[in-house]
């Protein structure tokens, strides 16, 4: 079923499985000893800066959970957004494998500020209370909205002057740098960022994600840390590979622009039929339905209801989503909830 439930639905990029074709030759050195690796690792860099730590993982929950396992001890709190994925959609695996407590705060449109986050920096020094050592956020965020390097160097300025670090869930940090205009240094190191949980699955891989990290103290240990959460691949160039191939000749760039532009499109197709409750930023289309209209649709398109109190419902748009795809949708949005105010 055609549909816009995620950009996880997606499949992999041909660029990505041509590069893991290429890959497949031979014998190649174990635990990212090998060539693919060494030159995924060399464009990261490339884009990120020379001094950037490159770890690669399996998937965006193993990404975030490590690059906070960096930031905080088990006395220490992350601050986060009620509807960021660390706190709703990854099974409490961040506190129970940091063993530290997130402290989340609702942020309307998915964007932590620094009025927001001082809603818990306090009690620093109270041996009673855990003390809040790490922010968190998402570059696009879970409502799909996107940070400013503006936004994002003001909060970071405030994170760190409260003595605390700052990571950046990036599963869409391709996405978002694409709609700033920017490069993903500029959409997230180059504001303030100490760690990036950089995304490759929603963009166009099969499964690779990566701990970036740019602060020397984070450093160390997270070679230990991704062995002992079972993330270390034996045939890492597999992993490595898919990004090179979303690396080279801007292939993400293309990949975001597509996604980026098909949530616009959508939305204006849309717009004259359903409220459109956040603003479409990146490759994400937040609406609110009418209830009677949420399963006839879902009868014919994939989609989640974000929100079914209110009838919020989330429409993502990928890299192989099409213009007749969007047309397809929005001719059956319109068809379906005139049906039901016929009602």
């Amino acid at each position: 079923m055609r549909g816009f439930a995620s950009d996880n639905y997606a499949p992999a990029h041909p660029a990505v499985l041509e590069a893991m074709a290429r890959a497949n030759a031979g014998q190649a050195a174990a635990y990212g000893y090998d060539e693919h690796t060494e030159r995924a690792t060399a464009l990261i860099r490339e884009e990120f800066g020379e001094d950037t730590e490159v770890r690669f993982v399996f998937n965006g929950t193993a990404a975030n959970v490590l690059c906070l396992q960096t930031m905080v001890r088990p006395h220490q709190a992350v601050i986060c957004a009620s509807s960021s994925h660390v706190n709703m959609d990854e099974c409490g695996a961040p506190e129970r494998f940091l063993g530290s407590k997130l402290l989340d705060v609702p942020a309307p449109d998915g964007r932590l500020t620094p009025a927001l986050v001082d809603v818990h920096a306090r009690s620093f020094g109270d041996e009673h209370r855990v003390q809040p050592a790490a922010v968190t956020i998402a570059q696009t965020t879970e409502m799909g909205t996107v940070y400013s390097p503006d936004a994002l160097r003001e909060l970071g300025d405030h994170v760190h002057g409260l003595g605390m670090l700052l990571h950046l869930d990036g599963s869409r940090l391709a996405y978002a740098a694409e709609a700033l205009g920017c490069s993903m240094r500029e959409a997230s190191r180059d504001a303030g960022v100490d760690a990036v949980s950089l995304g490759g699955t929603k963009i166009g891989a099969v499964g690779a994600e990566a701990v970036l990290l740019f602060r020397p103290e984070l450093m160390p240990d997270i070679a230990f840390m991704r062995k002992q959460s079972m993330q270390l691949a034996s045939k890492m160039r597999y992993v490595a590979v898919q990004f090179e191939a979303l690396l080279t000749d801007d292939v993400w760039r293309a990949n975001a622009s597509n996604g980026n532009t098909m949530a616009k499109l959508l939305a204006e197709l849309v717009g004259d039929v359903v409220e459109i409750t956040q603003p479409v930023e990146a490759n994400a289309v937040f609406a609110r339905l009418p209830a009677a209209a949420v399963e006839p649709l879902q009868q014919r398109f994939a989609f989640h209801v974000w929100d079914d109190r209110t009838g919020e419902v989330r429409w993502m748009t990928a890299w192989d989503t099409t213009e007749q795809d969007v047309r397809d949708f929005a001719a059956a949005v319109s068809e379906v909830v005139g049906q039901t105010a016929a009602r």
